[in-house]
């Protein structure tokens, strides 16, 4: 269940390494540049063993490595840092 735009912070209580991983229900395939490492609501965490965790904090879940470069979810949204700027304050 996606969480309000508006909400950067994880709203789940567990630790990120559990939350659900994402999937075809979610993911769709995209041959554009709107995919997961491209939204605004895409991070990555550092995992155990100091492997990266890829995230969506807009569905709370896991990205599978290689899934953030040819997959997306409906819920796609433009990075505020490149629609903005780095300090949109300073404008």
């Amino acid at each position: 269940m996606p969480i309000p735009l508006s909400r950067l912070e994880p709203s789940r209580k567990e630790e990120i390494e559990d939350w659900p991983w994402l999937d075809q229900a979610v993911l769709r395939s995209s041959r554009s540049r709107q995919v997961c490492m491209t939204c605004h609501f895409f991070r990555h965490h550092p995992g155990p063993e100091c492997i990266p965790l890829l995230t969506c904090h807009l569905h709370q879940g896991l990205i599978a490595h290689g899934e953030h470069l040819t997959y997306r979810c409906q819920g796609w949204t433009e990075d505020l840092h490149r629609q903005r700027g780095w300090a949109p304050e300073a404008a």
